[in-house]
């Protein structure tokens, strides 16, 4: 039974839990107010992620309370499968698009654009057939004919994260500039570029190696149900890292500010003390000038206005 409900009841808890991170993110993003014309799609994710965390949660539901019985349901699927085959299909077409369109306005170059619009289109139509297919089908025992469907799909959804993960990381690097305010911000986008395919790649790659190789068992439902949610919070990550990096820029620009006030203070410190050092030279040089008398008598009197000094 760990194989099916536990496997499960993992993948169900894991999207719970991401499911929060992609409300308190779409907060986050609301709030900021931003003058985006991605906010319907920000929106429209958001909606979809609601609707499939309530499914998942359905799933469980389903599984260990109206099937709890019932060992045999566990040899078909529920329409809760498919749904979640296609909601994920569409969260990642969203987020690719909008990711797309970045790699474009970096890159200016129509061929990385088309290559990820292709891999892109490809991945979403092989993921609503697949999420059809497993509907028609049902039974886990006939599933051999969906393994080529479900290969393309993860493949082609895979490629094109992998292919704008490696097209922003490389466009990025190369726009370093030796300066510390730039290129703290650049890494900042580097390393947001490296999670949006990274995350998302290991979870599909993980949920395809289990369904052709344990597809008899939900091994596959643990990594599959919350890809959806990666996406989510990485496209919603992507946007938000605006707040952060904003944040940044002001903080490197008052310890710039600091380390230049303090440079000042050091150096009028330096100027100073040579000003000082240069008149004790040419007073001693004065009194090396004079006859031992008169030193004698100037000495004296010094130090008689030293200590009245001291008395004031």
């Amino acid at each position: 039974m760990s194989s099916f409900t536990g496997v499960l009841l993992l993948g169900l808890f894991f999207n719970t839990y991401l499911y929060g991170l992609v409300t308190y993110q779409f907060m986050v993003y609301f709030n900021a107010k931003f003058n985006d014309a991605i906010r319907v799609i920000v929106a429209t994710l958001f909606v979809i992620d609601t609707l499939h965390s309530a499914v998942a949660v359905y799933a469980g539901w389903e599984v260990c309370v109206t099937n709890y019985a019932n060992p045999a349901s566990l040899a078909f699927v529920s329409w809760t499968i498919p749904f979640t085959a296609c909601a994920t299909a569409v969260a990642a077409i969203l987020t690719q698009s909008f990711l797309g369109h970045r790699v474009w306005i970096l890159t200016k170059n129509t061929v990385f654009v088309v290559v990820i619009g292709v891999l892109s289109i490809l991945g979403f139509i092989f993921g609503i057939y697949a999420g059809i297919r497993s509907g028609i089908i049902r039974e886990v025992a006939h599933f051999a004919p969906l393994k080529p469907i479900v290969i393309c799909w993860l493949g082609f959804q895979t490629s094109a994260d992998l292919l704008i993960t490696f097209i922003l990381s490389f466009v990025l690097s190369r726009s370093r500039t030796g300066f510390r305010k730039t290129d703290t911000i650049i890494n900042r986008l580097i390393r947001g570029a490296i999670q949006t395919g990274f995350f998302t790649s290991i979870f599909a790659l993980a949920d395809l190696f289990s369904f052709v190789l344990h597809g008899e068992t939900n091994l596959y439902a643990m990594f599959a149900y919350p890809i959806g949610r990666i996406y989510t919070n990485t496209l919603l990550d992507t946007l938000n890292a605006r707040i952060e990096l904003k944040l940044m820029n002001t903080s490197i620009m008052d310890v710039d500010e600091e380390t230049t006030n303090a440079f000042r203070m050091q150096t009028q410190s330096q100027t100073a003390a040579r000003q000082t050092l240069h008149s004790i030279h040419i007073s001693k040089e004065t009194v090396t000038r004079k006859s031992p008398e008169e030193c004698s008598l100037e000495i004296f009197n010094g130090e008689e206005d030293i200590y009245a000094g001291n008395k004031v």
